[in-house]
Parts: C-alpha cells; structure tokens; sequence
C-alpha cells in the first residue's frame, strides 16, 4: 500500500474502554488490532458529559478538539488545560489519570495514541507549518469539512471525516498545510 482513502462510513464504531461513550476508530495499525495490541491508533470521539478518560498502560496520546466550545482536561502530573478547537493538541501519557470538563456542551475530539517504546507521534492543526524532522513511517489526513487534497499527482476528493493513510515513500512526500486536514504523522521508534 502507499496511498489509501478511509472513508468516513467505513470507521469502525466501538465503546470506549470505560464504557462511558463511543469511539470512531479512523485508522489503527496493526489492521484490525484491538484496544490491547495495537501499535498506533487514530480515532474520534463526541464527549457529551464530564468525566475520565480512559487509561492505556504503556501508551502515549494526544488529544485535540475538533468541535464544540472544549474541554478544560485535567492530567495527573501535568496540571490543568484548556482546550478547544483553537487551542494546540496536548500530547500526555494515556496511563495516568486524566479527567475532562466540558466547558460549554458536547465536543468532537481526535485521539492518537502511540504505544510507548514501538512508536511516537506527532499531531498538527491544518493551518501549523510542517515541524521539521524525520520522514514519518506513515501519515494520516483527516478532513474536518469537505477538502481536496494534492498528493503524489493526484486530486484526492474527501467528505467530512474522511482520511487519507499513506506509508512507505509516499509518507516521505513534501508536503503543505491544507485547510480543513489535521495531520497525524507517525515513526517507529
């Protein structure tokens, strides 16, 4: 595979580990790999009520708000943030508590997680610069509205939540922020 469109009907649908809500898994390697195996996963929830987050032993995330007004998250160690769709994505280890306050309604939030020691992530907003570093092992569009994305000569057409997952030397492709396309940019360790 070098390039592939994941469609937004096509997530997986699945109750988050805490039973408290409900995951919409964009991408997750290995391919089909559970909440206990799996090396990296991409996945949105909607957050509708205050509470905590679920922990993952061993694993590294980070969280940013898609929409809604945002969530003030407190992480043990880490103190309190505020987040919203403004805000930068925080990135905090999944294995200590965290809880989260809503703070004005429901919010949609994009999660990455990694697990520690196997993979790293990085998580930038449409409109960052491309950090400078390594060629990642994989990357991942994710369209928040409808968007269009240039990639390896071809105009890709993509609907609310749809993703694009490139690996391989397509991963390694210059690239430009693009409007409404959060970035998730993933390198083994």
């Amino acid at each position: 595979m070098s390039h592939r469109i994941l469609r937004s009907p096509d997530h997986r649908r699945m109750p988050w580990k805490n039973g408290r809500g409900e995951t919409i898994e964009v991408a997750v390697h290995p391919e089909g790999a559970g909440l206990a195996d799996f090396g990296w996963r991409v996945s949105m929830a909607g957050v509708t009520k205050d509470g905590d987050f679920s922990v993952f032993s061993g694993i590294d995330r980070t969280l940013a708000v898609l929409t809604g007004a945002g969530i003030a998250l407190q992480v043990q160690g880490q103190g309190l943030h505020r987040l919203t769709p403004r805000s930068e994505p925080l990135a905090f280890p999944a294995d200590v508590p965290s809880a989260a306050r809503l703070i004005d309604g429901p919010i949609t939030d994009l999660n990455v997680m990694t697990r520690r020691g196997a993979f790293r992530h990085r998580l930038a907003a449409p409109d960052a610069s491309p950090a400078p570093s390594p060629a990642p092992d994989w990357r991942l569009w994710l369209a928040t509205d409808h968007a269009t994305l240039e990639f390896a000569g071809e105009t890709l057409a993509l609907a609310p939540h749809d993703a694009v997952l490139c690996d391989g030397p397509e991963a390694a492709l210059p690239l430009t922020p693009a409007p409404d396309l959060w970035l998730v940019e993933i390198f083994r360790a």
